[in-house]
């Protein structure tokens, strides 16, 4: 009968198993159908292109693969998913029973005068006690209301959450690195505008001092050419500081100390993308790691509700134990005399802890309520993001359209300005002002080039490339 009891509590057990006594929080739906100022229907998006076709320099290539492997951020990424995996590994073994081994040995003597001493010298005719026992044990929990399907469904989100981690630390990896070597060869062509401006100056300011010596102008002239050529002048040690700076900060961002970086291509040479397919919001929202990780957030929050609300239920749990005990070292393995077994069962309810479950539970549904405010701001952060890159790449496409034929239009003025100051049809005041437009539109026009490669990097990223 004994043993029929038993064998009903564990049929019992394995028909309740996995019992839940929580419904999950859905996500919500709240991606929008298009994109601000993006209304097309191609479904197609440069965010599902494969990294190095997207990004075909192949300097950048190597300062991205470089970057991959020896970023201190990445490699902790790394290291929080070999963590995860083994806490994911671990519940996976949930359902399995404990084992322990125990071994034991122990002598006891009681006072002559107690009634243990007593009775055990009337009775055994010995002073002490000894007990030798070893047994092996079984403790097993049935997993009646999903707590451990629920864990294990929280362990495994959680892993999940580590790997979209390390994405979305990929993917902000390779927008850095791109828009730090953009910025690199912004600087070297700013460079070389500069320099090519100080010989400019230096030509200009001879022919004042030749015009002066002959009487043809003041020392007016003189002050206010050596003041232009200043200008240039002081330029060059700048950028050649914010080279050396882009260069250490390239450096640290690929894990190596700072040095010189091998440039193979100039700004001028790098080619803006021209179909730059957005997608839609709802394609969006499956590639990005961070909305990837939301969700899994939401998963961990709904696994966590469950399992602080089966802990108000009642617990099963099942143990057993058997092994050999004798008084004696000598009959300690004496086989069968020495064996024993015990089996048992038992329900445990919580019924009162001073409110700590209860406020557990409640604990955990705030929690899964906030998850699902943030998964929320993170959808509207994406879409926010992307919305601002694809304006970025349209508005900068106009405003270099723009600088390059002002840029244009000041080359000729300066040339035009030069051969008329040499010819005496044009004055001073003309060669500087033209040279120096001219200087600050070339500079601007470097500047405009390069936001358009990183808005170009930008909108790769903000659409969930990158990872791949």
């Amino acid at each position: 009968m004994k043993r029929f009891n038993i064998i009903t509590i564990l049929l019992l057990a394995l028909i309740w198993s996995g019992c839940s006594v929580s419904k999950n929080t859905a996500l919500p739906n709240i991606a929008p159908g298009f994109f601000r100022n993006n209304s097309s229907t191609d479904s197609s998006s440069i965010g599902t292109m494969p990294l190095k076709s997207f990004i075909s320099d192949l300097t950048v290539q190597n300062l991205i693969d470089t970057a991959l492997v020896k970023n201190y951020d990445m490699q902790m990424a790394l290291k929080n998913i070999d963590a995860a995996e083994i806490l994911f590994k671990q519940s996976k073994l949930g359902y399995l029973p404990e084992l322990k081994l125990q071994v034991s040995a122990n002598s006891s003597r009681p006072s002559d005068n107690s009634l243990n001493g007593l009775s055990l010298n009337q009775f055994t005719g010995s002073t002490h006690i000894e007990d030798y026992n070893a047994n092996l044990g079984v403790v097993w929990e049935a997993d009646i209301w999903g707590k451990i399907r629920n864990q294990k469904a929280g362990a495994l989100a959680s892993f999940l959450q580590t790997e979209e981690a390390r994405k979305a630390v990929q993917t902000r990896l390779v927008a850095n690195v791109a828009q730090g070597y953009y910025n690199l060869l912004m600087l070297d062509a700013q460079l070389e505008i500069a320099k090519k401006n100080l010989k400019l100056n230096d030509s200009t300011l001879r022919i004042i001092n030749l015009q002066f010596d002959a009487g043809q102008v003041t020392s007016l002239a003189i002050q206010q050419a050596q003041a232009q050529q200043l200008v240039a002048a002081q330029l060059i040690p700048r950028l050649e500081q914010n080279v050396t700076l882009q260069e250490n900060a390239l450096s640290v961002l690929i894990g190596t100390l700072p040095k010189a970086i091998s440039r193979q291509s100039r700004l001028d040479q790098m080619n803006i993308p021209k179909n730059l397919n957005a997608g839609f919001p709802s394609a969006m929202l499956s590639r990005r790691p961070d909305i990837k990780s939301a969700e899994l957030a939401l998963t961990v929050a709904n696994a966590r509700v469950g399992v602080a609300k089966a802990s108000l239920y009642p617990s099963l749990v099942i143990t057993a134990s058997g092994g050999t005990n004798a008084f004696k070292a000598s009959n300690w393995f004496n086989v069968p005399a020495s064996l024993f077994g015990l089996v048992g069962a038992g329900i445990t309810q919580p019924i009162f802890q001073r409110g700590q479950l209860k406020s557990n539970l409640e604990l955990a549904k705030i929690d899964r309520e906030k998850t699902v405010i943030q998964f929320r701001q993170s959808v509207l952060n994406a879409v926010g993001e992307v919305s601002d890159e694809l304006t970025k790449v349209e508005k900068l496409k106009t405003q270099y359209s723009i600088a390059e034929k002002r840029t244009q239009t000041l080359q000729q003025a300066s040339r035009n300005a030069n051969l008329l100051f040499k010819s005496g049809m044009a004055n001073y005041l003309e060669v500087i002002t033209a040279q120096g437009n001219l200087l600050q539109s070339e500079l601007e026009l470097t500047t405009i080039k390069t936001e358009q490669l990183n808005a170009v990097v930008g909108l790769y990223r903000s659409l969930g490339g990158g990872w791949n």
